[in-house]
């Protein structure tokens, strides 16, 4: 099997935050896949396990980046396996050309189109088979064949006639002595049969074997008697022998090929369902299809075995909960975060690179330091993006003075104020006036499994204590609706002023309160929890309730 006919590439490598994306995550996997490409090669690509909320937007906006493209499944699919690029047949192609495409491909099996759209298959047994039950002299005219298909199954040249002119009410006859009658096929060993009496003919097809430089190509006046009397003229260097036996090539796909159009498959069809889906049926080979139905190539059984995953690598996230659907199914081959340890298991050693720093992005800043990669201004301003968005503008008690400095060497690379720059991203994040209360809980938003409580955290940033109180309002009826859909022990929203360095928690779930009181001396107020200083979701908010509940 040749190069050409299977689909040659690179596996790609995709690098996802969590769902529910918040800008760390997003600017983390374009930020990092952008270094991984420029000391690799082309084949990471950065993608989004979530829609992103109105504060990304305006970052990718504000920096005239395209979202990464979603990608809800990292199951394998399809797409992510070799399908073979075999050519299909045409209805008008001759058996001939079918059956050497697939002696050159290796295959047993073509699906034969028209417009693209497949219309049945043809197999050798079904070439063979053919060449078995010809015992009529007028197949080729009940089959359709064309002159020119004649002359491509003998290898030879269509001295005068036209390619797609249909043989129509004649039989194939071997130096015939009897009558020669209109469409009839005549196949003789040698110019010198050319007499008048044949010539006589009309509407008839002609064929000289052993015909390497017959002087009938180069008599004008025998060529326009021949073309005169509508007489199709076909030279092949085959003896009479051969060419009688090949002739039968001549027959069109579509005479022979099976009309009942396969199983087929689309290219994100998942590859489990591709497997049980074979093995329901008795094909051997099945076409593949895009979008639009179109035939792209074929796919066997064969192709499914040994079927790599999905290689993947992970940031701002290391638990099973937050990640992309079907992680089990795909290979995890980096972890690049800034939490906790979590629960995602891999099959083998990876590199996993976890500290405590304020942002994802400043590890990756590390590493684009580490590595000698000069940072561009696009790139820069992601990363100072996420930095600031993590911090709270370099306020959080999870900022540390890594963070600090890489935020300052980054808006010099922009060449912007980080500090207004930041309130303005916040200002953009901030606006929830359209979205319902539940999208509101989903923006920021992320599940913890601690002591086989499952916990929802969501947080929303603001810099107007005015502006967290409509949004109080509008979310607090609507948490113990939600907490039954996620399926939650407990959840919890944080509206957390950056200003005041404060987040005032609404929560749900029936231990909710006891917790909150527990892991931070605080009763509610009117179903509110008033955090001074809190503003971390993942160093001060998760680390008390984890130890209380551990406690």
């Amino acid at each position: 099997m040749s190069d050409s006919e299977i689909r040659v590439r690179q596996r790609p490598v995709y690098i996802c935050g969590h769902k529910n994306p918040d800008t760390d995550s997003i600017c983390a996997a374009i930020a990092y896949a952008n270094l991984k490409n420029k000391i690799y090669g082309d084949n990471y690509i950065a993608c989004r396990a979530g829609r992103l909320n109105e504060e990304t937007q305006f970052v990718l906006s504000y920096f005239d980046v395209d979202e990464p493209p979603y990608i809800a499944d990292v199951r394998a699919r399809l797409r992510d396996i070799d399908i073979r690029l075999v050519d299909s047949a045409n209805p008008s192609d001759p058996i001939k050309e079918a059956g050497t495409r697939m002696y050159d491909s290796n295959v047993t099996t073509l699906c034969v189109t028209e417009d693209e759209k497949v219309v049945g298959t043809i197999t050798m047994s079904d070439i063979v088979e053919t060449y078995m039950q010809v015992r009529d002299p007028e197949f080729l005219s009940k089959s359709g064949a064309c002159v020119g298909s004649i002359a491509s199954a003998l290898d030879g040249k269509l001295v005068v006639g036209e390619a797609d002119k249909k043989i129509s009410g004649g039989k194939v006859k071997i130096e015939p002595s009897g009558d020669i009658n209109e469409g009839d096929v005549i196949i003789f060993s040698g110019e010198e049969d050319l007499t008048e009496e044949v010539l006589s003919g009309r509407n008839i097809s002609i064929i000289i074997c052993n015909a390497h430089e017959p002087s009938v190509t180069k008599n004008s006046d025998l060529l326009e008697k021949i073309k005169e009397r509508e007489i199709q003229l076909i030279t092949t260097p085959y003896e009479l022998f051969i060419a009688a036996n090949l002739i039968t090539q001549s027959i069109p796909v579509g005479h022979v090929m099976n009309s009942e159009v396969p199983m087929s498959f689309k290219l994100d069809d998942f590859l489990d369902d591709v497997r049980e889906a074979m093995a329901s049926v008795r094909y051997k080979y099945f076409p593949v299809l895009d979008r639009f139905n179109r035939y792209i190539g074929m796919v066997s059984h064969r192709n499914l075995l040994g079927a790599s995953k999905k290689q993947l690598i992970l940031v701002d996230h290391n638990e099973k909960s937050q990640a992309v659907k079907g992680l089990e199914e795909a290979e995890i081959v980096e972890i690049i975060d800034h939490h906790r340890l979590g629960s995602i298991e891999s099959s083998g050693p990876i590199f996993f690179r976890n500290q405590p720093l304020g942002s994802t992005c400043t590890i990756i800043y590390l590493m684009y330091k580490e590595n000698g990669v000069e940072i561009d201004k696009t790139t820069a301003g992601l990363m100072l993006s996420a930095i600031l968005s993590d911090t709270l503008i370099l306020r959080s008690p999870t900022c540390t003075e890594i963070d600090k400095e890489a935020a300052q060497i980054l808006s010099k690379i922009v060449g912007i104020d980080y500090e207004s720059y930041g309130r303005e991203m916040f200002r953009a994040g901030a606006m929830l006036d359209e979205k319902s209360a539940e999208e509101i809980i989903h923006l920021d938003y992320k599940i913890f499994t601690v002591d086989g409580q499952t916990i929802g955290i969501g947080q929303v940033n603001s810099m107007s204590d005015d502006e967290l109180d409509i949004i109080r309002e509008k979310v607090s009826p609507e948490l113990d609706s939600t907490r039954e859909k996620d399926k939650l022990d407990m959840l919890f929203l944080m509206l957390t002023n950056i200003t005041e360095r404060s987040s005032d928690i609404i929560y749900s779930g029936e231990k909710a309160l006891t917790t909150l009181k527990r892991a931070f001396g605080k009763d509610a107020k009117e179903g509110v929890v008033r955090l001074s200083g809190v503003v971390s979701r993942k160093k001060q908010f998760l680390l008390n309730l984890v130890e209380t509940i551990h406690a």
